[in-house]
């Protein structure tokens, strides 16, 4: 592992800001463009010209301000081995965004020995913003309010299933990855369920909006931003099974309250709770 600088975590918020004002220039002038060029990645997922273009911009400014640190973003891979990993999602909800659909975002983290502890995430198009670091609190700006002081979030303080508003994000998720028994059975004891999608639900939740989120299928560059505002919202952030990290291929995200009860019915026993060291990634 390469030795690093040390940064305030202050410091490395502020580069994680400065990074997705980088990001929403390149985002929001590429959205709804009339060519924009969209190509299919082999996992057959689609990928745009913007998602490289804000991916790009990101590595070259982070080789430039943090070149002793590592980098994990969704389109190029693995770059660098350090304690402390940047870890991107250029935009995340390229379907929606390469459709006209506003919720999309820029999702942009940093993980120190695997755990994250900044995360920011830039929906332009929504005109929201949201960010936290570990023990700072979560905080949101709303264009819709301009000049207005950054709001924190805080979590519902709903604590029966019953009474719980559910976004599970998406049947097909959770039917191909053999777990949609799980979903109805979950369905039938919360009060009311939608699927939001992509990195609004989770920041919907961290607003005390909804309760619990949960979903499958997906990869650490998907949840690692995400955690820290859920955390510092006073929620819990966990992969389904009840393990910490994002590294873990799900997510559950609740306002705390809920967690247990909601581990209990995906699980059916006891959950795991052990921190895991992320995976070896390889480099692409």
């Amino acid at each position: 592992m390469t030795q690093t600088q040390n940064y305030s975590l202050d410091d490395d918020l502020l580069q994680a800001i400065e990074l997705a004002d980088l990001a929403d220039a390149i985002s929001r002038d590429r959205f709804t463009a009339m060519d924009l060029v969209v190509t299919t990645k082999p996992d057959r997922t689609p990928v745009t010209d913007a998602d490289q273009a804000v991916e790009r911009a990101i590595r070259t400014a982070l080789a430039e301000r943090r070149p002793a640190d590592g980098i994990l973003g969704e389109e190029f891979g693995t770059e660098g081995t350090s304690v402390r990993q940047w870890i991107i999602d250029p935009i995340d909800g390229t379907a929606g965004f390469l459709r006209g659909i506003p919720i999309w975002g820029t999702l942009i983290a940093l993980a120190v020995d695997g755990i994250p502890v900044v995360g920011v995430v830039s929906s332009p198009a929504l005109g929201k913003r949201w960010w936290a670091r570990s023990g700072g609190g979560a905080w949101m700006t709303d264009e819709r309010t301009p000049g207005a002081a950054p709001v924190r979030l805080q979590v519902s303080g709903v604590a029966e299933l019953a009474d719980a508003s559910l976004s599970y994000n998406s049947i097909q998720q959770w039917d191909q990855t053999g777990h949609l028994d799980e979903l109805v059975t979950l369905s039938r004891q919360v009060w009311r369920t939608r699927a939001y999608g992509d990195m609004w639900s989770y920041m919907l939740l961290a607003e005390g909006l909804l309760d619990i989120v949960a979903e499958y299928d997906l990869q650490p560059y998907d949840m690692a931003a995400l955690a820290p505002i859920v955390q510092e919202a006073g929620g819990r952030f966990t992969s389904a099974d009840g393990q910490s990290g994002p590294w873990h291929g799900s997510a559950l995200a609740t306002n705390g309250l809920l967690h247990e009860p909601a581990l209990q019915v995906l699980c059916g026993a006891a959950p795991t709770t052990d921190a895991a060291a992320p995976p070896t990634l390889p480099a692409r």
